[in-house]
């Protein structure tokens, strides 16, 4: 029986370069891949002559010998494994199936930088310094780079060494079935190398423990939940990596009068009856300086007035929010006797029966303005 073509089991052209030839047997080996066709003997079949016809074309020698005499050229069993290195294409292969972890190949996993990890600090701040802004200063414990062995994690003059687990390839190969796999070595965490000495300082990790002063500027309008990313002020980074970051996360605390909704502030001012009733200019309190505010005449009680940009300034700096001054009426809880004999001639110019008992008249005064 006469042996198929090489090129034609790939689907490539005789003038395919080692890309193309490449692409075209890795598309056609996960295709056919044992692992995506379980217990399928064609399948697995047409996989080994896949594989085997790459192992001839992914060699230029054995390439060329194929192109000027055909199989024969090729003697028997067309080189196999030994071939173009069938330890790399089942590499590429896994490579394709689980990500480039690779069949390792003895290659050496490089060692890689690696960034610190980001810190959080919660940072509480009265509601006169969400207001205004403020300056805090923070002390942030934290992981910084050894000075004295630059990060290395090396004492001076002791340096690296080949990792006596992996032998400098960072990876460590077991056998799983058809394949060799390779994992990361956990002896020197891929890097192929570790510290012969450790640093006394750093204990060989190349980072010490520390506490760092750190001044933040509060910016006004900040609320809760707002973060604030100091960049670089985070943990140290590994092997040379860059520092992670600090997020300052703000808590406001409570005001004892104001309350805030936004960027809208607001406060409770009460005023009396004669006041609502009258009108009046009053005095009432705001983060700055107090304003005057008219009360109109015939004012009730729960009526709401709105101060125009006396509320929070925003933090993105998109204006201000306003001040809602909401009033209450105050009902008194004891009477001289000339304020009784007014209340009385008032209520009766209204049609209004009162008891002529204190109790019974607060009580009639109280039911008309409580709300």
């Amino acid at each position: 029986m006469s042996k198929r073509d090489l090129y034609e089991i790939l689907g490539a052209d005789r003038s395919a370069s080692e890309a193309e030839l490449k692409k075209a047997y890795r598309k056609l080996a996960m295709k056919f891949h044992p692992d995506k066709n379980p217990d399928d003997a064609s399948a697995e079949a047409k996989f080994k002559e896949i594989n085997e016809a790459y192992a001839v074309l992914s060699d230029a020698q054995k390439r060329q010998a194929y192109d000027q005499y055909g199989h024969a050229g090729l003697g028997e069993g067309m080189g196999g494994p030994g071939g173009a290195g069938m330890g790399d294409i089942f590499s590429d292969i896994f490579e394709d199936f689980f990500g480039g972890g690779g069949g390792g190949g003895g290659r050496r996993t490089r060692s890689r930088a690696e960034r610190g990890a980001d810190l959080r600090y919660d940072l509480e701040v009265t509601f006169e310094e969400a207001f205004f802004g403020h300056e805090a200063e923070l002390r942030i414990p934290r992981y910084e780079a050894c000075g004295k062995c630059k990060g290395s994690g090396a004492k001076a003059g002791s340096g690296l060494k080949t990792c006596p687990t992996c032998g400098g390839a960072g990876q460590v190969r077991f056998q799983q079935g058809f394949f060799t796999v390779a994992r990361t070595c956990t002896e020197c965490q891929g890097n192929g190398q570790i510290v012969s000495e450790p640093c006394n300082s750093g204990h060989g990790h190349g980072k010490k423990r520390t506490e760092k002063t750190l001044s933040v500027k509060i910016p006004a309008g900040v609320e809760t939940g707002n973060r604030l990313r100091l960049s670089g002020e985070g943990e140290a980074g590994a092997r040379g990596g860059p520092s992670g970051d600090l997020y300052v996360v703000i808590q406001v605390l409570p005001h004892e009068d104001f309350e805030r909704d936004g960027d809208n502030l607001y406060v409770e001012h009460v005023i009396s009856f004669p006041q609502a009733a009258l009108g009046a200019q009053v005095e009432v309190p705001t983060m700055n300086d107090p304003v005057m505010l008219k009360i109109p005449a015939g004012t009730q009680n729960g009526k709401r007035f709105r101060l125009k940009g006396k509320g929070f300034p925003s933090v993105s700096g998109r204006g201000v929010g306003d001040e809602i001054v909401l009033v209450r009426v105050a009902v008194p809880t004891s009477l001289s006797s000339r304020q009784r004999e007014l209340l009385t001639e008032y209520a009766e110019a209204g049609g209004d029966q009162v008891s002529e008992h204190s109790d019974g008249l607060l009580g009639k005064v109280k039911g008309l303005f409580d709300s």
